[in-house]
């Protein structure tokens, strides 16, 4: 990665990583066109009255203003103005979901509900810089939203998107943990505990603090019983590939019937991926996702043996992030890290690039005077998609070829005194006729290609 030390958390790839990153990039935005969403983007920025409305950190946001701002009125109502000044601000998105919601609310006459919507773009959040953690980063998010009502067989849908996009990258074995906050707060309920809201909240913190941990914090803060926080925790403890998981909840001897609702929309969801992705998908009744606004199901991704990473991808369904009046537009979504993954695989090496830069032929020059008829032969490789350069100077012919090797550049073009042509492959040595009009290079070395690196796992 290119270092910056002055500017932590503002990650610069160098040429060969930046090619790994366009290749994940390209492969997410291949495989959800495949099927069937959209792409949008909507802008970098949004008032902080918007971004803060469903009770967000306001820490981490980065407010945008000119470096000569306007000084503040006085006067009694000096105070009420501010507030509505400081709503009003500008501030960088912390993420895509809240401004999607408005982008939405703003355009839903001319959406076709149910809408399906991917977007990339790069989002801002200011928080202590750490591995897999930027202050800058990328996302890929994909949504189905509706106009009133949203099947639930989107919820399946999607976990079978991302499994089939995170499958295309060059990573190792993942798991797309699953649960149900339906099933979850349903339970809750029926062992007394009312603020299922917080209950949520400590669970959410249970690999990073242990079970020992949140069971004080369940106790403390929310005055749970011994009982009722080991029946949480063994709640908690619960992770099958299968739909096994309905019976080791049943045996649990609790009976609710928001439970039995969430039960079954999480058996949906992980019956169909055992069916099309085994081993991919697992239900995991520990997965909380703090955000209030999750509604049902609810995802997160973790790379195998690489756990300390945290969640690549997570999200959930939602029944009312965007309102407009009396119309609610509920929908179901996730989210992809994609900085925290590009930097996990060029950090550890699991994925190379095949070279650092697009060129595959350097067309030398025998004189100063033969540019144009290069440049003439670079067009006619260019005109066939042959990403091409021109040397610079004369030079010998071994300085060329030189310069050649330093860039990743694998094929060297000769043009003799009689107007012949021959090519070089430097790596090889191999030196053959070429026709600038019909001659391209081997398909593997047409572009440069993002390959598993020997080793990885």
């Amino acid at each position: 990665m290119a270092r910056n030390a002055s500017l932590s958390g503002f990650p610069e790839w160098l040429p060969q990583e930046r090619l790994v990153e366009l290749h994940v990039l390209d492969t997410l935005r291949r495989t959800f066109e495949l099927h069937g969403f959209s792409s949008i983007e909507t802008r970098a920025v949004e008032t902080v009255g918007q971004l803060l409305r469903k009770g967000e950190i306001d820490k981490e946001v980065y407010r945008l203003s000119r470096l000569q701002e306007e000084e503040p009125g006085a006067g009694a109502d000096a105070k009420s103005t501010s507030d509505a000044k400081a709503d009003a601000a500008l501030a960088l998105h912390f993420d895509l979901t809240v401004p999607f919601a408005r982008y939405v609310v703003e355009n839903a006459g001319y959406l076709a509900f149910p809408f399906r919507r991917y977007q990339i773009q790069k989002v801002w959040r200011g928080e202590r810089p750490q591995d897999g953690r930027s202050r800058e980063f990328t996302q890929a998010d994909i949504d189905v939203v509706a106009d009133g009502e949203l099947p639930f067989r989107y919820d399946v849908e999607l976990a079978l998107v991302i499994v089939e996009a995170l499958s295309a990258l060059p990573i190792p074995a993942f798991k797309l943990r699953v649960n149900n906050r339906r099933l979850a707060e349903g339970f809750y309920r029926g062992i007394g505990l009312a603020d299922t809201a917080g209950v949520l909240r400590s669970i959410d913190k249970l690999d990073k603090i242990g079970a020992e941990a949140v069971a004080d914090l369940l106790k403390t803060e929310l005055g749970a019983t011994d009982s009722q926080a080991r029946a949480a925790l063994a709640l908690a403890s619960i992770r099958t590939e299968d739909t096994t998981f309905v019976e080791q909840v049943r045996a649990l001897g609790v009976t609710n019937e928001l439970l039995e609702q969430g039960l079954s929309e999480l058996e949906q969801v992980v019956s169909a991926a055992a069916s099309r992705a085994p081993g991919s998908v697992v239900a995991d009744l520990s997965i909380a996702r703090g955000l209030d606004y999750y509604t049902g199901t609810v995802y997160e991704t973790v790379l195998v043996g690489h756990e300390n990473l945290g969640s690549i991808c997570s999200g959930g369904r939602y029944e009312s992030l965007a309102t407009k009046g009396n119309r609610s537009f509920p929908g179901v979504g996730l989210s992809i890290g994609v900085t925290r993954l590009v930097s996990r695989i060029v950090g550890q090496q699991l994925a190379v690039a095949s070279r650092s830069v697009p060129t595959a032929v350097l067309i030398s020059l025998a004189d100063d005077n033969s540019w144009p008829q290069a440049q003439d032969v670079a067009a006619a490789l260019r005109g066939r998609g042959i990403a091409t350069e021109v040397a610079a100077k004369a030079e010998k012919f071994g300085k060329q070829i030189k310069y050649a090797d330093r860039r990743g550049i694998p094929f060297v073009w000769f043009t003799a005194e009689d107007g012949s042509h021959q090519v070089k492959d430097i790596r090889s040595g191999d030196q053959s006729a070429a026709d600038p009009a019909s001659w391209t290079p081997p398909a593997e070395d047409l572009q440069p290609s993002v390959v598993v690196a020997p080793g990885a796992p």
